[in-house]
């Protein structure tokens, strides 16, 4: 059921929106509420496509955005890190 709620989750649609441009802070609420407002060309502004229920995405997109927010931060400030797993 996770699984499901985060394939139409604003959040994860958005993380992978790699549109020049496009909010980071918060950029799942932001989707969402945009939809909700009848903006017009989601997949134009926020490179990804709204949700087919904004409001039910809403609470569960602020949520995910407030924990992701620090790394939305660094991004937004260009501190870039690379990651990996092994040894």
């Amino acid at each position: 059921m996770l699984a499901l709620q985060l394939v139409g989750c604003a959040s994860v649609r958005t993380l992978d929106a790699a549109k020049p441009g496009a909010p980071i802070v918060y950029s799942g609420t932001r989707l969402d509420w945009y939809a909700l407002r009848g903006g017009c060309c989601a997949e134009d502004r926020f490179g990804a496509q709204a949700p087919s229920y904004p409001g039910l995405d809403l609470p569960a997109s602020a949520l995910l955005d407030t924990v992701l927010l620090p790394l939305s931060l660094l991004t937004v400030l260009g501190v870039s890190f690379q990651a990996s797993g092994g040894l």
